[in-house]
This record gives C-alpha cells, structure tokens and sequence, in this order.
C-alpha cells in the first residue's frame, strides 16, 4: 500500500463520539459490536503503522542532513579585563 494513501479514520470518530455521549450521559459503560471492534483495530493499527513509518522517514531525512562540521573558535579571551 503506497503512504500517500489516507486512512478513513471515521470509525475512530464514532466510537470517540459514542464515548463523548455515553460521558454526558454519565452512564458507567461503553458497549460495541465486534465489526465495530475490529474495524476500531484495524484502522489503529493502520494509523500506527502509518505514524511509525513517518517517524523512520523522518529519522533518516535528518540523519542525511546531520554531517554537518561545526568549528569553534576559542581566542581565550582576558578574564582579569573589567568593564
């Protein structure tokens, strides 16, 4: 699967939606279907893949760019010199 692809990520929506509204409701429990359920898996597993990817990517961009030289230039200077 190309990473240009977007995750539908509505089924995390519904069931955050669902747990927005049983909180409202104060009520104790939250309850899905199993299709829900794995579905609610699948595409976090996705998202994570995704995300953990991006990361590696990021990772390797920065490690390309990273062999730069940094020079110091130290004169010693004359602590007894006040101003």
């Amino acid at each position: 699967m190309p990473e240009n692809n977007n995750i539908n990520t509505s089924v995390i929506n519904q069931v955050l939606n669902s747990i927005k509204a049983a909180d409202m409701a104060n009520q104790r429990e939250v309850r899905i279907d199993i299709a829900t359920a794995k579905n609610l898996a699948y595409t976090l597993g996705m998202v994570m893949t995704r995300l953990a990817g991006n990361y590696e990517g990021l990772i390797k961009e920065v490690q390309k760019e990273d062999n730069s030289v940094i020079t110091i230039e130290m004169d010693g200077g004359n602590w007894d010199e006040k101003k």
